[in-house]
């Protein structure tokens, strides 16, 4: 499912009016982009966080009870399209809570099984005073240090690895959580956490945060599977660029 997705936009400027002409290659400036864009399967469906979530919502919730069987007894479909309803907008109102961009469910069966999954997106900005330089830390540490600052501190034994994605300095990180009935997470997940600087404009990381239960062991094998899987969705990523 290849799509652009926006992003928010960062800092513009008018262009300035110049008496002389200006060689080319030295007035090009990068300019940051305008969006990202993931390949996922077409059991995946993508709902927007900050505009068009409630048309999307109903969207995937239609479809969903379309694939109901026509025979199937009628007093037990209201309360089953009732408790599919309550807890999908409860993951997307969590992933809202959370200040995202877009967050993407299974929601068809990949061959003869639920895959209980999720991708949430989301940004993270360094914060700066107004005329204050940028930060002399090193990318990777400030990657970690928004991790930490967006509410996924407290983590051990994490598996923290960086490298580089369509052009962009990318920081890895996956560890287990555990459950937490509290919050609606009735098992532990394995996590995996990737966090891109934006290009041409070092303030800016976008996030993009997978979860997975496996198989209701998030060290089984069908974790393994997803956890690769999602490994090579963030291998193929690519920023949409003006």
């Amino acid at each position: 499912m290849p799509a652009d997705h926006p992003i928010p936009d960062g800092p513009s400027a008018e262009p300035a009016d110049y008496a002389e002409p200006v060689d080319s290659a030295e007035s090009a400036v990068e300019l940051p982009p305008t969006g990202y864009r993931v390949l996922l399967p077409s059991e995946w469906a993508q709902i927007p966080l900050r505009h068009g979530t409630e048309d999307a919502v109903r969207r995937i919730l239609d479809e969903a009870y379309a694939r109901i069987p026509a025979d199937a007894p009628r007093d037990k479909i209201t309360p089953y399209k009732r408790e599919l309803e309550r807890r999908f907008r409860a993951s997307v109102a969590e992933a809202q809570r959370g200040k995202g961009l877009d967050l993407y469910l299974p929601v068809k069966p990949m061959g003869d099984f639920n895959v209980g999954a999720s991708i949430l997106v989301s940004e993270a900005v360094v914060p700066r005073r107004p005329g204050q330089p940028p930060s002399t830390s090193e990318p990777t540490e400030v990657a970690v240090q928004l991790l930490s600052r967006d509410g996924r501190d407290g983590v051990a034994d994490a598996d923290l690895s960086s490298g580089e994605i369509d052009g962009a300095l990318a920081v890895r990180r996956e560890h287990i959580a555990d459950a937490a009935p509290d919050k609606g997470a009735e098992l532990a997940s394995r996590r995996v956490e990737y966090i891109l600087s934006v290009p041409a404009d070092p303030d800016r990381w976008f996030v993009a945060a997978f979860s997975t239960v496996g198989g209701g062991d998030p060290r089984d094998e069908l974790a393994e599977a997803l956890v690769e899987w999602f490994d090579a969705v963030m291998a193929n990523f690519r920023w949409s660029r003006p």
